[in-house]
């Protein structure tokens, strides 16, 4: 993947955080915990692509954050908010995840609040570091 491709990694992260400000204005709270999530990991593979060279192909919020931790100084709070994204990434979407009922049904206002603040964080931090490098 060419180093350049951070840029709409970036992008992408930023639109998914976007959309989750929508879904959470239509009260769509399940939705917008998991864009939220998904905001967060993609601006941390962007911040992977950009500081290390490098595109994986996982999906933790968390482990993301760890391995940018080799070229970043991660502070254990930022880690921790990705750690709670991590939850809204599979039940957020699967029915087989919960016991019953759909997923939706299972997310509140203050979940989707609380999502959207953990990945406004990690989104600052990124765009913080990406900032930070002159290449």
């Amino acid at each position: 993947m060419g180093y350049e491709r951070y840029r709409d990694w970036l992008d992408e992260a930023c639109d998914d955080y976007g959309a989750a400000e929508a879904l959470h204005g239509l009260g769509k709270y399940g939705k917008a915990c998991f864009l939220s999530h998904q905001a967060c990991e993609k601006a941390l593979k962007a911040l992977l692509i950009k500081k290390l060279n490098r595109c994986e192909s996982i999906h933790s919020a968390a482990e993301l954050l760890r391995r940018a931790g080799g070229a970043v100084g991660v502070p254990e709070e930022l880690l921790r908010k990705a750690e709670y994204l991590d939850r809204f990434y599979i039940p957020t979407r699967y029915p087989n995840a919960w016991p019953s009922g759909a997923p939706y049904r299972h997310y509140t206002r203050e979940d989707a609040e609380a999502a959207l603040k953990c990945a406004k964080e990690v989104m600052d931090f990124v765009k913080g570091e990406i900032e930070r490098d002159p290449r």
